[in-house]
């Protein structure tokens, strides 16, 4: 079986693809151009795509194709429905990067409530010793103690945020669907959430 991994270069060079059990070529593009995709996988029984958007016209011509792996989570970038025509199966990660993303995520959070770069930037450029005293309040620092944390999407992501932010002493909430305040008491209407929240983190589908 020929298996076409149309974007190797968006995983590092450190990651180590584990090969399948089975009788396979393997060929590896670092970059995929729109214009490249359909011939690419024009003889590929297995797609391999992190980035590369697959649509209905270059899935056509891919008469051997089986699967479709998205080396990610999100599947926005495959034409589903084209692929449920064919018969086509698409898979992706699930649970992907469970301590990666919340802890990116409180990064950014940390970064903004606490000023971070703005202050990094003053000190390289002299504010410090220029204060005289050692202390200057450039820009607002924010504890995330004490502050409310809106959460859209209550998956694995979502719950792994949430429970960093208790930790933390933040106030957790949970937004219902938009439109929706029927789904029970461990949901905040969407429309509160946002009046509510101090911070905003997307842990959803694209839909």
């Amino acid at each position: 079986m020929k298996i076409a991994f149309l974007d190797r270069a968006t995983l590092s060079p450190q990651t180590t693809l584990r090969r399948p059990c089975f009788a396979h070529e393997l060929v590896c593009h670092d970059n995929t151009a729109p214009g490249e995709v359909a011939q690419r996988i024009a003889d590929a029984d297995i797609v391999i795509t992190n980035k590369v958007k697959l649509g209905a016209e270059a899935l056509q011509h891919a008469s051997k194709l089986k699967l479709v792996a998205v080396a990610a989570t999100g599947t926005d970038n495959i034409d589903l429905n084209a692929c449920a025509q064919r018969g086509i199966t698409v898979s992706n990660i699930r649970n992907y990067a469970g301590n990666t993303v919340p802890e990116h995520t409180f990064a950014l959070m940390f970064a903004l409530r606490r000023s971070i770069c703005a202050y990094r930037e003053s000190v390289k450029a002299g504010r410090w010793q220029e204060s005289g005293q050692f202390c200057f309040f450039d820009h607002p620092i924010r504890d995330l103690a004490g502050s409310t944390l809106g959460i859209i999407g209550d998956g694995a992501l979502g719950n792994a945020v949430a429970t960093i932010g208790r930790a933390l002493g933040m106030q957790v909430l949970f937004s219902a669907f938009k439109g929706r305040d029927n789904m029970g008491n461990l949901y905040t209407p969407f429309a509160e959430v946002l009046a509510r929240s101090d911070i905003i983190t997307l842990h959803c589908p694209l839909t």
